[in-house]
């Protein structure tokens, strides 16, 4: 594993961590279909949320939230839209995006962690 997917399971990792600690169950992590990848699917009592976990060293260039274009939104509602398929439920679907700041990667002693609920439709 390189060390970029090795930062990527890091983050989703914390990420999902930070989600347990806000009352979410975790459903899957890493769901791939033909069309794309999810990094975490979370409930809790109203919502099925897909998120898309975004993990960079500083936000001085540009937000983590920029780097989830439009591109990759389409990916992940058609993403989405297969688990559901597969996972019927009567939840609300949301898509979320987790943005991790974490300026000396995984030896960060305190990452930035910003939930940013609804973050595209």
């Amino acid at each position: 594993m390189g060390k970029s997917n090795l930062l990527g399971v890091w983050g989703e990792a914390l990420a999902a961590e930070y989600l347990r600690k806000k009352h979410y169950e975790i459903l899957a992590a890493g769901y791939r279909s033909r069309f794309g990848e999810i990094d975490l699917i979370v409930k809790n009592k109203k919502f099925l949320v897909f998120v898309e976990v975004k993990l960079r060293k500083t936000g001085d260039f540009a937000k983590a939230m920029e780097y989830v274009d439009r591109r990759k939104q389409d990916k992940i509602r058609i993403t989405a839209s297969m688990y559901l398929s597969q996972n019927p439920t009567n939840l609300q679907p949301r898509f979320d995006v987790v943005e991790i700041y974490a300026p000396e990667g995984t030896a960060t002693r305190k990452p930035q962690i910003h939930h940013m609920e609804d973050a595209f439709q």
